[in-house]
């Protein structure tokens, strides 16, 4: 289940980075990069603002998950175990210890990969933090855990295969007013019903589906060869997709 804080997160995002434009521009290394003083009060304000969006998005995800498990019951049967593995944000700025220090990391497109001697007291203390990476809704996904070596990366790893294609790239646009005609898509019908082939597709909108296809995306499998030769996890198990239902 890959969802979270929808338009209330992208909305504390837009009103903060607003207001730390407003404050803070001069000192700002660029208009994109500007920030708020954690101490001070909208700096306070905004870590509580972005608490709670993480808090509905966690919320979000479980009410998923009892839909989901309601659906999996009713079909296969009441006593079928279905315990979440794990609950992780991706977009989100933690406060944690790294090289003796108290730092604030923030985390957007990555997620934490905490090796097992910073999961004492859990129930991975002896593994190390599951680390969810997923491929595209045509391709296989990953389960890893995190390793001390990830230190040097302040124990993060990527979330996802990454995108080698733009969202309008993949299918296609309307050109801006004025213009005749449209921006063709760079993956066609035929392309995507090939990648999708024997997966269950279910979507609202079989237009914009294509933004989601898999060719628009790096090769999971490459990606995670990489990550795990570098350290920085340890792979636990490969899933693939039979079935995708995208809202």
């Amino acid at each position: 289940i890959h969802t979270g804080s929808r338009g209330f997160g992208h909305q504390v995002g837009e009103d903060y980075m607003r207001e730390a434009k407003k404050r803070n521009a001069a000192r700002s290394p660029s208009p994109h990069l500007c920030f708020l003083d954690v101490d001070s009060e909208e700096g306070k304000n905004y870590i509580g603002a972005m608490y709670a969006a993480a808090n509905f998005a966690f919320v979000n995800r479980q009410i998923l998950t009892a839909f989901v498990r309601s659906a999996v019951r009713h079909i296969f049967g009441s006593d079928i175990h279905l315990p979440s593995l794990y609950d992780v944000p991706h977009n989100m700025a933690k406060k944690e210890h790294h090289f003796g220090e108290s730092l604030w990391v923030h985390r957007k497109g990555a997620t934490r990969a905490f090796p097992p001697s910073r999961m004492q007291a859990t129930p991975y203390a002896d593994v190390g933090q599951p680390v969810l990476i997923p491929g595209s809704m045509g391709t296989a996904s990953y389960v890893l855990v995190g390793t001390e070596e990830s230190a040097e990366s302040l124990h993060s790893v990527n979330h996802g295969a990454g995108r080698v294609m733009s969202r309008s790239a993949a299918i296609g646009r309307y050109r801006k007013s004025g213009k005749k005609g449209r921006r063709e898509a760079q993956i066609s019908d035929e392309e995507f019903d090939e990648a999708m082939e024997g997966i269950l597709l279910v979507c609202e909108d079989k237009r914009s589906i294509k933004e989601e296809a898999p060719m628009a995306y790096k090769d999971i499998d490459e990606v995670v060869r990489v990550v795990t030769g570098a350290g920085l996890a340890k792979a636990v198990a490969r899933m693939v997709p039979l079935a995708v239902l995208k809202g």
